[in-house]
C-alpha cells in the first residue's frame, strides 16, 4: 500500500478530511487526517526508514492488546500520547485489521452528540 491508497482508505466518512498543517518543510507533506466539524485528528500518516506507517488513536487496553497480537506492525505511537496512540505499519497488518482501528480511532474523536 502506497500513502495515497492509505488516505483513502481512510476517508471513511464525509466528516474525514486529509490536512497538511505544518509548514516545517520536514512535515510539510505529512498528511494529517481529522473530522471537519471538530477538527480533531484521527490519523497521522508518515515514512519511517522506508516503511509507511499511520498513528492512530484507541483505548490503553486496545492498545495493548493490539501490541501483542500483532508485535510486527503496531507500536508506540510516534510523536504521540503512547498511552492514547498507536503506530501501524500498514504493509504488515491485515487490511481488515487496520480498517478496525481506523474505524475506532475516527470514532473515538468524532463529535459527541448532545443528550436530549
Amino acid at each position: 500500500m502506497n500513502k495515497k491508497q492509505l488516505i483513502k482508505r481512510c476517508l471513511i466518512d464525509a466528516d474525514a478530511i486529509e490536512t497538511y498543517p505544518f509548514a516545517d518543510d520536514k512535515y510539510k507533506n505529512t498528511p494529517i487526517l481529522r473530522h471537519e466539524s471538530n477538527k480533531k485528528w484521527f490519523g497521522v500518516i508518515f515514512e519511517q526508514d522506508g516503511k509507511l506507517f499511520i498513528n492512530l488513536k484507541a483505548e490503553p487496553e486496545t492498545i495493548s492488546l493490539l501490541k501483542e497480537q500483532y508485535p510486527e506492525s503496531v507500536f508506540p505511537a510516534w510523536h504521540m500520547n503512547k498511552t492514547h496512540w498507536c503506530k501501524v505499519d500498514v504493509n504488515k497488518i491485515a487490511p481488515d485489521v487496520l480498517d478496525a482501528i481506523i474505524r475506532k480511532s475516527f470514532d473515538i474523536t468524532a463529535p459527541k452528540r448532545k443528550r436530549k
